[in-house]
């Protein structure tokens, strides 16, 4: 098991947080504003990194004491996503960033997991030639930003 960062030519390999939770996926955007609110969730030239799956099943049953009541049938929710991102090996700020997902989330009992990772990042080499970056293709990511974007 590694257990400390390491170095190549051209990447840190830093030890972090990886911050995940599961949400409907209309509320991920008030989720997110509320964590960018606290750490910008910054890598190199960039903040508001993260990820977001695709749409997945939830599946769950109340019990008595939950706020829905007691129910017989598993109820099964859409539209289920799971978004994640790193943050700096700080439990200070990762329970700040806990509470925030927490108060902005709409279930009575959220999914976040926290786990330790060693992550990339870049030494920032110039590397403009590089026939694979994005900057050298054709990709869609090289398309005006839509106005929500610009806001």
């Amino acid at each position: 098991m590694i257990d400390s960062g390491f170095e190549t030519r051209s990447v840190r390999m830093e030890l972090l947080l990886l911050v995940s939770f599961q949400a409907p996926v209309v509320d991920v955007d008030r989720i997110m504003d509320a964590v960018v609110a606290i750490t910008p969730l910054g890598m190199g030239n960039y903040d508001s990194n993260a990820f977001q799956s695709a749409g997945g099943v939830e599946r769950y049953r109340p019990l008595e004491s939950a706020a829905a009541g007691a129910e017989t049938v598993l109820r099964q929710r859409p539209g289920t996503v799971e978004v994640s991102f790193e943050l700096p090996d700080d439990q200070g700020l990762a329970a700040r960033v806990v509470e925030a997902i927490y108060q902005a989330h709409s279930y009575e009992e959220p999914v976040i997991r926290i786990q330790p990772l060693l992550a990339s990042r870049s030494k920032g080499l110039d590397d403009r030639s590089n026939p694979h970056r994005w900057w050298n293709t054709t990709g869609d990511w090289k398309r005006a930003p839509s106005v929500k974007e610009q806001a």
